[in-house]
């Protein structure tokens, strides 16, 4: 994805995590010194200026694995992205 932050444009890349209607949260996971540790973070509709999926990258460990595919959340087309309330 790319978002603006003032009048920088940046990439980043990350899990789809939430959807808030009014702002999307992209989380990722990396291991540090044997823990595994996540980062969030919060990018308002406004500043989303390009939207991607990609392909799934590799897993940290088995117990991340289990957690997403335990999901109820019904499969999407790849590429495709509907934001709720997105500002046309």
């Amino acid at each position: 994805m790319t978002y603006r932050a003032g009048d920088i444009v940046l990439p980043a890349t990350g899990n789809l995590a939430a959807d808030s209607g009014k702002s999307i949260f992209l989380e990722e996971s990396y291991q540090q010194k044997g823990n595994v540790k996540t980062f969030r973070w919060e990018i308002p509709y406004p500043c989303i200026v390009q939207l991607n999926e990609c392909p799934e990258g590799p897993k940290l460990n088995a117990s991340m694995n289990e957690s997403k595919e335990s999901t109820t959340e019904p499969a999407r087309e790849p590429g495709a992205f509907q934001l709720k309330n997105r500002p046309a």
